[in-house]
Formats: structure tokens, C-alpha cells, sequence
């Protein structure tokens, strides 16, 4: 049983919640037993309590800065990556219930109106909700290696001015058409989001979303070339305070009783919303990956957060299930063989799921 820290965790033991507690111990077991898969920290949640977590040794990073060798623990932040992404997407959605956002219909380039001089008449059909969805048909690639000058995630990174460099770049299909990963749509949705409400988004999100969820202990890194919050990446936060977004999604904006989100927020932007070409998923909903399992015969949707190196958030609804991953290791397959190989299988009460599938 994981230990209680007052960080707003309920725990339990993983037969008090239908989870076999020998299989997942056989992971733990496993992981340490190949250090090469570099995997630094596994958390389970099932029904809203913490009943699993395991941390390894391995090499501490910053983003782009090396650290020393570290054992991980329950108190030590890891880089989140690209779920930074999904954590805007829930910011996105507290100012939309706000009615501090602009509406997801609007042109970006309107609400921008310092970058007038790069409005056309294709750049402003891009609307928000196209930026949500990663469909913003843009010219982005982010595929190339980190080292080459035409990655352009890594010159967002450098940029004096991240904001103009992504609506600088060409079109490449109309908006709607086409699913393309950008990390310079996130930029756009956090510095709009900032104009919105006001503060950095590191601020906002302390006030609107962490202090609620009992997270006190974080970092968000900024852009190598300017001073500005990365949002699309830049995120650290301990395993434990990570599932509880999870945990959030899983319970339709709800926290402790507290409804941070709205349902409807939740439930929209973890619907399929574009085919996730490439990715390791299905589709794409607002900054969450969709995919799906297979447990038993059981076909079991899945609502996830990816980032780079191995760093996992899924959410399996039908089994009230939550699963941090934490790693530097960019073989794709081991989260997935930690979900479906190790997690899945310990769920014991797996024939009240309904035969006809999921």
C-alpha cells in the first residue's frame, strides 16, 4: 500500500479495489530487473484511490539539461513533456466556463492583433477549436531529429518570439482536414489563454487548478529564447500530483466532491475529434490521445496524455482506472506494455464489464 502523504490521496490496498496485488507486484519486480528500459516511476489508481507505486533510479533531466543519477520518489518531480499539452487543454476549458476565453469558433489570428501583418485570408480560417485538435493545417514537423534546423519544435524552443514564429509558418491544407502534432498550437492556445485572463499560466493554473488539487510542488519551464511559459512541454510535477489530472478526467471534472470542470468540458474534448495518424493512437480529442485495449476480450476505451521519452497518463473510464508512467525511454512500446501487459491484467473483477464490448 502506497503511503499516505496528506496530498489529498485516499490509499488502499489493491484487493480493496479489485486489483491483483502479485501481478502487480511481478511489474515492480520486472522493471528493476531491466534498468535499461529506464523507467523512473509507475503510479495505479483505481476508484478514486492510490493503491500502487514503484520508483526506480535513473538519470534526472530538466528538458534539455542533464541532472545526476537520482533515486525517484513519491516527492521527486519528473519532466511531464507533451502531457504539459493536455494540462492546457483543462486550463482552456476552466476559462471557456469562465466565459474569459474567446469563443473556440474565432479566428486565432483575430485575437492577435500585434501579428496583423501575418493575417491572410487562409491563416484566418484557423480557429481555435483547429488548434485544439492539432488540425490547424499549418506546415509542422516535428518528426525530424532534435539536432536538425528544420525540427520545428526545436525552433519554437529558440525562438525570440515563439507566437510570431508560428504564424509565420505556411499553410499546408486547409484547416479541418488533416491532423498534424504541433507544439506551436499549444503555444498559441496558452498565450491567447493568457491574454484572456490576465496572468501567466503558471499563475492561473496555481490558483484555478493546482491549489484545488492539493499540487503545491511544481515547475514550469520557460522557452530557451524568451522569457514566456513552454506550455506545450515545459511542465514538472511529482507522479502522484500527475494522476490526479487523471483522476479529474476520469471523474468528469470532479475533485474531492468539488467540481473544478465541467462535465460537458470533459466529455467534449476527450471525444474523437480528428484520426490520430502516426501516433500509437486512434484519434485525437483537445490535446488527449484515444485509444483503445483489449482486456480479456473486452474492448476497453482508453483517454491518455503522451509526452516524449516514455512519460504516460492514461485513463481507462470503464474501470475507474488511472495510470502514470514515468521514463526516459523512447522505445513507445513499454508504456504500452506496462498498461496492457502488467495493469490491465490485474484488474479481477473484469467480467462485470458488459460482454458486448466497450
Amino acid at each position: 500500500m502506497p503511503p499516505a502523504l496528506e496530498d489529498g490521496w485516499a490509499v488502499a490496498s489493491p484487493s480493496e479495489v479489485g486489483l491483483d496485488a502479485a501481478q502487480l507486484a511481478g511489474l515492480g519486480t520486472l522493471l528493476r530487473r531491466w534498468p535499461k528500459h529506464n523507467v523512473h516511476a509507475v503510479v495505479v489508481v483505481r476508484r478514486g484511490k492510490l493503491v500502487f507505486e514503484r520508483y526506480f533510479p535513473g538519470i534526472e533531466r530538466h528538458w534539455m539539461d542533464w541532472g545526476g543519477q537520482v533515486q525517484f520518489s513519491p516527492t521527486q518531480k519528473h519532466d511531464i513533456r507533451s502531457i504539459s499539452k493536455s494540462v492546457v487543454s483543462l486550463l482552456v476549458g476552466m476559462a471557456v466556463s469562465e466565459n474569459r476565453f474567446p469563443p473556440l469558433e474565432a479566428p486565432v489570428v483575430d485575437y492577435f492583433s500585434e501579428y496583423a501583418d501575418l493575417s491572410t485570408a487562409k491563416k484566418r480560417r484557423i480557429t481555435f477549436r483547429h488548434l485544439l485538435t492539432m488540425s490547424h493545417g499549418l506546415r509542422w514537423d516535428e518528426s525530424r531529429s532534435w539536432k536538425s534546423q528544420a525540427n520545428n519544435e526545436r525552433q519554437l524552443l529558440e525562438a525570440k518570439d515563439p507566437y510570431r514564429y508560428v504564424l509565420e509558418r505556411p499553410m499546408a491544407l486547409p484547416p479541418g482536414v488533416s491532423f498534424n502534432y504541433s507544439g506551436g498550437a499549444t503555444s498559441l492556445l496558452a498565450a491567447a489563454l493568457v491574454k484572456a485572463v490576465g496572468q501567466g499560466i503558471d499563475v492561473y493554473a496555481s490558483e484555478k487548478l493546482f491549489k484545488p488539487l492539493g499540487i503545491t510542488d511544481f515547475e514550469w519551464l520557460n522557452f530557451s529564447g524568451c522569457a514566456d511559459v513552454a506550455a506545450f512541454a515545459g511542465l514538472r510535477l511529482r507522479p502522484r500530483d500527475l494522476a490526479k489530472f487523471g483522476q479529474l478526467v476520469a471523474d468528469a471534472g470532479c475533485w474531492n466532491s468539488r467540481q473544478l470542470l465541467p462535465a460537458r468540458w470533459i466529455s467534449e474534448s476527450t471525444t474523437p475529434h480528428v484520426n490520430a495518424e502516426g501516433s500509437g493512437a486512434l484519434y485525437y480529442g483537445y490535446h488527449w490521445w484515444l485509444g483503445r485495449s483489449l482486456l480479456n476480450g473486452h474492448d476497453l476505451s482508453w483517454i491518455a496524455g503522451f509526452g516524449s521519452g516514455g512519460q504516460r497518463l492514461f485513463v481507462v473510464p470503464r474501470l475507474d482506472l488511472v495510470v502514470v508512467i514515468n521514463a526516459f525511454n523512447y522505445r513507445h512500446h513499454v508504456p504500452m506494455a506496462i498498461l496492457n501487459g502488467f495493469v490491465l491484467p490485474a484488474v479481477t473483477d473484469f467480467p462485470s464489464l458488459s460482454s458486448a464490448g466497450d
